[in-house]
């Protein structure tokens, strides 16, 4: 049976309801609320024909239809228009992303995580970007004040770390220049894992007489060593879910908060594609993820991703809105993370 263009009206009308309300949909409810053209019985008949289809279900305790995942799948892929966002929407997503600005760059993603889950009440995940598999860019020093320097450790995708150094007697403007190039004529270009100890040890003879400054500078090394590789992550409105009268059922619920608090099924659920990627029910790889819909991108430093970024709800997400908002706040994201090195 091919689904017709008066089938595809009916079913994206049902979604359309179903989204907004959360309830079962039932024929007459369709006829009154939205100009098909046809009577409740002609929508009820078409309703049973796309349940046929496998479309919709009906859930055993209603005499109403809900979109089943190939029915999503169905909508997502052909029927839903991307949904236009309000001034406010875009005037936050700016200011919040610029605001952010001024921080390390695993807070700037992190502010991101909190901004998506604020504006789609949905729970957001992001991988905070690792330094172990990226060489390192520059490390500079800086003088603070008479006692204290900072070095600033800068990888090429982004990460940046700093650390302040304290020292009795404070090395001259040129000294300090000299000690910037010897790091980064010895450093630069290196992976984490290739600053060995042999690398250590003949920088420390380099830069004999100035073992105040080497000793502050080496724990920022051995910090940036131990940092896991790429498994951190961030969850915002793990809660959000509670919102949902699909996720009343405390089982529901701790299923949803068990795979939340589950680090490493969470970066497995949010694999992204080339572009943001929707995933429906079962297409998800965890039973626990049966039930919802997960929305994911990848975050980038000038076309190469460091990251990957999530959105956690039900089903029945308004999926036009949600995905409207992921575009607009990755586009500023890695708009920031771009300006944010070069500068």
């Amino acid at each position: 049976m091919a689904i017709d263009e008066r089938k595809i009206r009916i079913l994206q009308a049902i979604i359309n309801d179903y989204i907004m309300t959360g309830e079962p949909v039932g024929s007459r409810t369709i006829a009154k609320r939205y100009d098909l053209g046809v009577g409740s019985a002609t929508i009820r008949n078409e309703m049973a024909d796309l349940e046929e289809m496998g479309y919709l279900e009906q859930p055993h305790t209603s005499a109403g239809r809900v979109p089943s995942n190939k029915g999503y799948r169905l909508y997502v892929d052909k029927l839903m228009e991307l949904g236009r966002l309000t001034e406010d929407e875009e005037l936050k997503i700016k200011e919040y992303i610029i605001d952010s600005a001024m921080y390390e760059v695993d807070k700037i993603v992190k502010q991101a995580c909190s901004l998506l889950s604020e504006l789609t009440n949905l729970t957001s995940v992001v991988q905070k970007p690792s330094v172990r598999s990226s060489y390192l860019k520059s490390i500079q020093l800086l003088t603070i004040d008479s006692h204290n320097l900072v070095s600033v450790i800068v990888a090429d995708n982004g990460v940046i770390k700093n650390h302040r150094i304290r020292v009795n007697n404070m090395p001259t403007a040129e000294t300090i220049q000299m000690i910037n190039l010897v790091l980064n004529a010895r450093l630069r270009n290196l992976t984490i894992e290739e600053i060995n100890l042999e690398v250590i040890n003949n920088l420390k003879k380099e830069l004999g007489g100035f073992d105040e400054v080497f000793n502050g500078i080496l724990p920022a090394l051995y910090e940036t060593l131990k940092e896991t590789s790429n498994n951190e992550v961030f969850v915002e409105g793990a809660t959000n879910i509670f919102n949902y009268p699909e996720y009343n059922n405390i089982e529901k619920a701790k299923e949803i908060l068990s795979l939340i608090n589950d680090k490493e099924n969470l970066l497995e659920l949010i694999e992204p594609g080339n572009d943001i990627t929707i995933r429906i029910g079962e297409e998800n790889d965890f039973p626990e993820a049966k039930d919802c819909s997960i929305i994911s991108a990848v975050y980038s430093l000038d076309g190469r991703p460091i990251g990957r970024i999530g959105l956690i709800g039900p089903k029945r997400i308004n999926y036009s809105k949600v995905v409207a908002i992921m575009n607009q706040v990755m586009k500023e994201l890695n708009k920031s993370l771009r300006n944010q090195i070069i500068e």
